[in-house]
């Protein structure tokens, strides 16, 4: 697999649900499943989960280990993420930079600087984008001027970075790289959802479009740009997604249902470990993917009735499921 292709499944559909990749590993023994233990008391567990996957051989690993760190303010893990700063990867390096921006990391800037004279266009955009977040806003024009580059690559990504950077003046020049030829149809999706972070309910009907399409994964990253935007609209077409006819694309509505404060796709989840549940006609990698996406809405409902899942979930033989269980610990764990 290219780099450039890494970069764009690890960074563009990691927005989409933790999109994940087969792996053939062995069971992980971490000691007995802690049945019945309360997600504080899965934190060491996790915790260990998480610094593994920031040192593990595969890339794609310590991508999502940093996104974790970020995505749940891992703060006393944001030095292992800073020195994957220089890892020998482009996606774990940018995903260092990316998460140093999200956390407003200050320790991390010098190293930082020094990227925006990596050769790599996708790195020096991330390292741009933790630089206007730590304060130098000037430095948001290197990403305004690479979403307009014709690599789809580096538009995709220049168009994550751009939704997440809180700022609404680009709202225009996310509108235009969602309805631009040069676009490809996962960039036009990535910039729908983009706008919703930005909270611009006037998205709501390219997202409907996305919502009713034939491809189940075209569905998804319409559920996720919904729970993204979070209004009342929003909510209501969740709902109707729970009914939806695969299985993944439940578990999508369920975790932003649950992002949105409604817990109303619990038995979505709970069939996932059900006995007579749907995981039986399911090869290991498919199985790996719903319970990611499992792991995942557990972490945003986070009630008694499906925190029970984690402790095997932090059991199992995917390091990527490990991961997502870790996530949603932290989630559950910080939730009072």
């Amino acid at each position: 697999m290219k780099i450039s292709q890494i970069i764009l499944i690890s960074c563009v559909l990691s927005a989409c649900a933790f999109f994940i990749f087969g792996c053939d590993e062995t069971q992980r023994k971490d000691g007995p499943v802690l049945t019945g233990a309360s997600p504080d008391e899965l934190l060491p567990q996790a915790g260990r989960i998480i610094e593994d996957g920031l040192s593990d051989e595969d890339p794609q690993v310590k991508v999502k280990a940093i996104e974790v760190v970020a995505k749940t303010q891992q703060k006393k893990l944001m030095p292992r993420v800073q020195q994957l700063l220089k890892d020998d990867f482009v996606p774990v390096r940018f995903a260092a930079a990316a998460a140093v921006g999200d956390m407003q990391y200050a320790p991390a800037k010098s190293t930082v600087e020094q990227l925006l004279k990596a050769r790599d266009e996708n790195t020096r955009m991330a390292a741009a984008y933790a630089m206007y977040k730590l304060g130098s806003l000037k430095k948001l024009e290197i990403i305004q001027k690479a979403i307009t580059s014709k690599d789809p690559t580096i538009r995709a990504n220049a168009t994550v970075l751009l939704g997440k950077s809180g700022n609404k003046e680009e709202l225009k020049l996310l509108y235009w790289v969602m309805t631009d030829s040069n676009s490809d149809d996962k960039t036009r999706f990535q910039a729908a959802e983009a706008i919703a972070r930005l909270g611009d309910e006037k998205i709501i009907k390219k997202l409907w479009t996305m919502i009713i399409s034939t491809y189940a994964d075209d569905r998804m990253m319409g559920l996720n740009a919904m729970g993204a935007l979070g209004t009342g609209t929003a909510k209501d077409v969740l709902i109707t997604k729970l009914d939806d006819e695969v299985l993944e694309v439940r578990l999508t509505a369920a975790e932003q249902l649950g992002r949105l404060g409604d817990s109303s796709g619990e038995a979505e989840i709970i069939s996932v470990f059900s006995k007579a549940g749907p995981l039986g006609g399911l090869d290991k990698r498919d199985m790996e993917r719903v319970k990611v996406l499992a792991a995942l809405a557990i972490g945003q409902i986070g009630t008694k009735s499906v925190t029970k899942y984690l402790p095997g979930l932090l059991q199992n033989e995917s390091k990527f499921v490990r991961i997502a269980a870790a996530k949603a610990v932290f989630q559950c764990a910080t939730r009072k």
